[in-house]
């Protein structure tokens, strides 16, 4: 065996939970010694009497309805399939099961499975837990939100497809979508969703069939699909990167805060990168080195703060002649009132509201425009003969904010 790492990244009702309780069965028939581990966010899922929809309970299934020349010799289904615990009475072979946060603590296991893993309260303590108690975790989860341990470690991880080489040292990654379900069809599908959006349901379908990480999240400006959507679709719509470089500048905050820096052409976007320097000196340092050689170029910096440092820095840097000069630097104040406050949200519309009365802030009024043309972009790739115009002002600093 490999011995690496596994995550199922799975719709819902694929039946990925029984496929590995079928795995688990096999290792305890036929590999003598071996010791399976099983895991969930409740000990009922984990096995409840009698009730199929526990992990202990599918298992039971599968071994009582195995052929009995499958059985161990002296096998006793009452005395060794018990709760939460099936021994093997010939090879020593188990299979044990724990839940919440004493998943991880009941010893060495060849191999554990997680299920629902991005479910979890309190994943960490999990991970700490299984750390020294296998080598090979397989989490098997529907979607459930950003941020969490099973969403990094799927982002981490590679995707691997049958006849693939397994990776090693990174997590592998099998997709179960709706379909590779025999079973469903896209008239399926445009049923479920119809029905859903009647409902009201559409984040909940798009977390459970569409395996949207993002539909679980409350708040969420900008929906992923459109994200999605904006990568290389200048190509399909046939747009260019004619006009000038802009950059934009995030200063980190320190802690597990990152600095990050965007450069763009025209509208489109060339590069975007992080790092976790927390001197905001050689923040600044390496923002401006990132920008040179570019052409005329303004480097905005979130000014409010940390992001004062970057003012001193640069300041410095023109005081000793060594900012480039096709550089301009430009701070940029999030609490700041919005651009062009008496005017409309929409240039062309006076019947939405005024900026003033819309956004509370420069930030909140950059994050509506950028959702925006996020929108734009979706509507004019998927809806045949959309067409906008181009507001009548571009977003830009406010007139009174101070070059450094």
């Amino acid at each position: 065996m490999g011995q690496e790492s596994g995550l199922v990244e799975k719709c819902g009702d694929m039946g990925a939970t029984w496929i590995c309780c079928a795995i688990s069965v096999w290792l305890w028939l036929f590999w003598p010694g071996s010791s399976v581990g099983w895991g969930s966010r409740k000990e009922q899922l984990v096995d409840k009497i009698g009730d199929p929809d526990s992990i202990f309970e599918k298992m039971r299934m599968i071994v009582r309805y195995l052929p009995r020349e499958f059985w161990p010799l002296g096998f006793k289904p009452d005395d060794h399939m018990t709760y939460m615990k099936f021994v093997n009475p010939v090879s020593g072979a188990t299979i044990t099961g724990e839940a919440g946060d004493n998943i991880g603590r009941g010893g060495r296991k060849l191999i554990y499975f997680k299920d629902e893993s991005a479910h979890y309260e309190r994943p960490e303590k999990i991970e700490a837990a299984l750390a020294d108690n296998t080598r090979v975790q397989i989490d098997i989860s529907s979607v459930n939100g950003l941020g969490n341990v099973f969403y990094r470690r799927r982002e981490a991880g590679v995707d691997w497809v049958p006849g693939a080489e397994i990776a090693h040292g990174r997590t592998n990654v099998f997709v179960m979508d709706w379909r590779d379900h025999p079973a469903k069809t896209e008239a399926w599908y445009a049923q479920r969703k119809r029905k859903a959006e009647d409902d009201g349901l559409q984040h909940v379908f798009a977390q459970e069939v569409d395996r949207n990480y993002a539909a679980a999240v409350d708040g969420i400006i900008i929906p992923a699909e459109w994200v999605k959507a904006a990568i290389g679709a200048h190509e399909k719509l046939g747009c260019d990167d004619t006009g000038g470089w802009a950059a934009g500048l995030d200063v980190a905050d320190g802690g597990g805060d990152r600095n990050a820096l965007a450069k763009r052409k025209g509208s489109i976007l060339k590069s975007a990168e992080e790092w976790g320097e927390r001197d905001t000196g050689m923040t600044a340092r390496r923002a401006v080195s990132s920008c040179d050689g570019l052409g005329s170029i303004e480097l905005q910096y979130d000014s409010i703060g940390v992001g004062s440092g970057v003012k001193a820095e640069t300041n410095r840097l023109a005081d000793e002649g060594l900012l480039p000069g096709q550089i301009t630097i430009m701070p940029w104040g999030a609490s700041e009132t919005p651009i062009d406050p008496d005017g409309h949200v929409e240039p062309d519309d006076e019947n939405t509201p005024l900026n003033k009365d819309f956004y509370g802030n420069l930030k909140a009024q950059a994050w509506w425009r950028l959702r925006r043309r996020f929108e734009r972009t979706w509507r004019a790739l998927n809806e045949p003969g959309f067409t906008w115009k181009r507001p009548r002002r571009a977003m830009a600093l406010p007139r009174h904010a101070d070059r450094s």
